[in-house]
C-alpha cells in the first residue's frame, strides 16, 4: 500500500540529492550539507542503503581523536547514462555512473551512413563498446546532433548532404534498439549546457557552434532557451554582411571551405586554412569575410537577446582566436555595450558529449528522486530491491 510523501520522505530525498552531488562523503559531511540532524541523516542513509542507493565506500583518515568515518557512495549498480556527440566528422560517446563519474569514453571518425537504420545500429554498437564495464541498467541516452532539435525527437536544418540528420527517423531508429529513454538535442545546446554546468554564475549567454553547420544556443537566467517552432535558433540563414553570403556560408566548415576555394586557396581540408601557409591576399580576403560574419552574428544577438557573454566553440575555433581581437574592436565601435566574447577549449567529440551527459544526469537523477519519494510502504520487506525509475 502506498502513501503520499511525508517530511521523512523528503528528508530522505534531500540526503540522496547530496549523495548524488558529492559522493563519496561521510555522514558528518552529509549532516553539514543537508542541515539535517544526525538522527535524521542516519535513518535516511539506512533506508537508502536498504533500497540499494547507498553503499559504504571506504574509511577516512583520522587526524585527531575519535573513530574513523565511513565514506558513503552511490553504487555502480544504480545504473549509468550515455552522452553522445554525433557529428558529421567525429562521434564521441561518454558513459558515466549516476554520480557523473566517467566509466569510459571513445571518440571515432563518423562513418558516412546513407541509411538512418545503419547509422543507428552503428551508434548503438559504439554505446555498447563504451558501456562494456558499466554496472546496472542504462538509464538515459542524450545524443547531440548538428541541427536544431524540437521536442527531443525531430531534427531541423542540417546541411543538405547530411540526410540522416533530418526529421524524426534517427530518434525512432535509436530508441528501437535500446532499452532506455532516448532524447536528441543540438550540439550547440549540449555545448552551452556543459558551460552552464561548470559555471553556476552564468545568467544570460549565447553560444555559436562553428563546425559542420552554424548552430546557435542561448540561455536566460541560467536555463537553456528552447523555441516552439523550427525557426528558433536558425541564425545561419541571416545575411552575413559580406556580399550575398549568409552566415552559415561563412561560419561553418563546409561553407567557409567552399568560400576559400572560390577565392583561390588550395585547401584539402578546412584546417589547412590556419595550419598551412597560403598567399597573403586570398587568405586575407577570407579572414576579412570571416571576421565580418562573426561581427554580424554577435551584433544580432547583442541587440536582440542582450547576453552577458557570447561563446564560440567548434572546429573553426582556432580561426576565431586569430580574428577575435579585430572582432572586439569593431563591436566596440558599433555597439554601445559589447558582451564578453570568449572561445572555449573544445575537445572534438568529447566536450559536446559531456554536455549531453549533464542533460542525462539531470533527467535520471530527477527520476531517481521521484522514485524515492514514491517508494514509501506501510510495511517494508526485509529484502527489497531499489525502486524502479
Amino acid at each position: 500500500m502506498t502513501s503520499h510523501p511525508t517530511p521523512r520522505d523528503y528528508n530522505k530525498a534531500s540526503v540522496l540529492d547530496v549523495v548524488l552531488s558529492h559522493a563519496p562523503l561521510t555522514r558528518n559531511q552529509l549532516i553539514e550539507l543537508t542541515g539535517l540532524s544526525k538522527a535524521t541523516v542516519s535513518r535516511a542513509v539506512e533506508e537508502l542503503r536498504a533500497d540499494g542507493f547507498v553503499v559504504d565506500g571506504g574509511m577516512d583518515e583520522v587526524t585527531g581523536r575519535g573513530r574513523r568515518s565511513t565514506y558513503l557512495d552511490l553504487p555502480g549498480t544504480t545504473g549509468h547514462v550515455v552522452g553522445i556527440s554525433f557529428g558529421a566528422q567525429t562521434t564521441g560517446v561518454l558513459v558515466t555512473d549516476l554520480r557523473g563519474r566517467e566509466v569510459q569514453h571513445l571518440t571515432v571518425p563518423t562513418t558516412d551512413h546513407q541509411e538512418v537504420g545503419d547509422a543507428a545500429r552503428w551508434l548503438v554498437d559504439l554505446i555498447a563498446q563504451a558501456a562494456e564495464t558499466a554496472q546496472g541498467p542504462l538509464r538515459q541516452i542524450v545524443a547531440a546532433v548538428p541541427g536544431r532539435v524540437r521536442n527531443g525527437t525531430e531534427i531541423f536544418g542540417p546541411a543538405e548532404s547530411m540526410k540522416i540528420f533530418a526529421g524524426s527517423d534517427l530518434h525512432r531508429a535509436i530508441e528501437s534498439l535500446v532499452d532506455a529513454p532516448v532524447l536528441l538535442d543540438s550540439d550547440a545546446n549540449a555545448s552551452l549546457l556543459g558551460i552552464l554546468t561548470n559555471d553556476a554564475t552564468i545568467r544570460n549567454a549565447a553560444l555559436f557552434s562553428v563546425s559542420t553547420i552554424l548552430n546557435f544556443a542561448s540561455c536566460t537566467d541560467h536555463e537553456l532557451a528552447r523555441g516552439s517552432t523550427p525557426t528558433f535558433g536558425d541564425i545561419g540563414v541571416l545575411s552575413s554582411g559580406v556580399g550575398g553570403e549568409i552566415l552559415d556560408e561563412l561560419l561553418s566548415t563546409r561553407g567557409l571551405f567552399r568560400f576559400a576555394r572560390k577565392r583561390g586557396l588550395d585547401l584539402e581540408r578546412i584546417e589547412d586554412l590556419w595550419l598551412e601557409p597560403h598567399p597573403g591576399a586570398p587568405r586575407a580576403e577570407v579572414l576579412e569575410a570571416f571576421t565580418t560574419a562573426i561581427v554580424t552574428a554577435v551584433s544580432v544577438v547583442a541587440v536582440t537577446l542582450d547576453p552577458e557573454s557570447v561563446y564560440l566553440v567548434g572546429r573553426l575555433r582556432p580561426l576565431v582566436d586569430e580574428v577575435l581581437s579585430e572582432v572586439r574592436d569593431r563591436l566596440d565601435r558599433s555597439l554601445p555595450a559589447v558582451p564578453e566574447i570568449r572561445t572555449v577549449p573544445h575537445m572534438i567529440g568529447l566536450s559536446t558529449a559531456q554536455g549531453a551527459v549533464y542533460a542525462c544526469l539531470t533527467m535520471a537523477q530527477e527520476r531517481l528522486r521521484e522514485a524515492v519519494l514514491g517508494a514509501r510502504r506501510q510495511s517494508r520487506p526485509a529484502e527489497q530491491s531499489a525502486p524502479a525509475f
